[in-house]
């Protein structure tokens, strides 16, 4: 078989296994186009002041999370113009058995404005609790994710088709549900080079950072592990703010992560 259909045989392969693993609980680990070890490097770019920070994206792990072993995805942004400078930091506990979350830690520090959440998902009792905020609730699925865990959701989708998605995953109900487009294929410059991506774009409910719907458009690479390429958003007194890849890196403990 020639080197380019075997390329395309793994790369569907890897996408319905990966949408398994993350739909359904499963006996053993299935393959992910994604995996522990993988850290991403961007700038953050803000209209039209230009490139006003750096983020990280990465994955430790395994971390036992209420006696399950859990990957915890991790995002860091630090961006600001001048002095006056924001720091944001996420972590994300996920079953990548099953593909829900068991936990969800988010810490905001902006000049005007802060914030903090520390959720705990109760599978038994199928509700999640924010002890920072005093909030709690019913969960909004059964495999539950938060704002983290699906971008990296997105990566498991089958991406051949344009198709539209009314996805309702997010462990908060009212936040559901989130409506995926997947749209046409775009190339995309970065400092890391120049990549085929697929275009996504979404449209979320998140009355805090919002105030109401959310757009998001992600250009996810054409290859077998799909990380993001660019990341834009529209966001309040900031206007649109763009992720663009700068590179990998890979932390020590994982030698032998594989960079696609």
């Amino acid at each position: 078989m020639p080197p380019s259909r075997i390329r395309v045989h793994r790369r569907v392969l890897t996408a319905l296994l990966a949408v398994g693993a993350l739909a359904r609980p499963a006996a053993a680990q299935a393959v992910l186009p994604f995996g522990l070890g993988e850290a991403l490097r961007y700038e953050v770019r803000i209209a039209p002041f230009g490139t006003v920070g750096t983020a990280r994206m990465w994955i430790e792990g395994p971390v036992e999370e209420q006696g399950i072993p859990t990957w915890r995805l991790r995002s860091e942004i630090e961006a600001g113009v001048g002095p006056v400078r924001g720091l944001d930091r996420t972590s994300s506990w996920l079953d990548p058995v099953t593909g829900g979350i068991l936990r969800f830690e988010k810490t905001e520090d902006h000049p005007l404005s802060r914030g903090e959440e520390r959720v705990r998902v109760d599978r038994t009792a199928q509700r999640w609790h924010d002890a920072a905020e005093g909030r709690e609730g019913p969960l909004g699925a059964a495999v539950p994710l938060d704002e983290l865990s699906f971008l990296y959701f997105l990566r498991t989708l089958p991406l051949e088709h344009d198709t539209v998605l009314v996805v309702a995953r997010h462990y908060d109900a009212d936040r559901n549900p989130t409506r995926v487009t997947i749209r046409g294929h775009e190339v995309v410059s970065t400092p890391a080079g120049i990549f085929r991506t697929r275009v996504i774009e979404m449209e979320v409910r998140d009355p805090r950072r919002y105030h109401g719907v959310g757009r998001i458009r992600i250009n996810l690479d054409d290859d077998v592990c799909r990380f993001p390429v660019r990341i834009e958003s529209r966001m309040p007194r900031l206007g649109v703010t763009t992720l663009v890849l700068a590179g990998w890196a890979h932390p020590p403990r994982y030698p032998g992560a594989v960079t696609c």
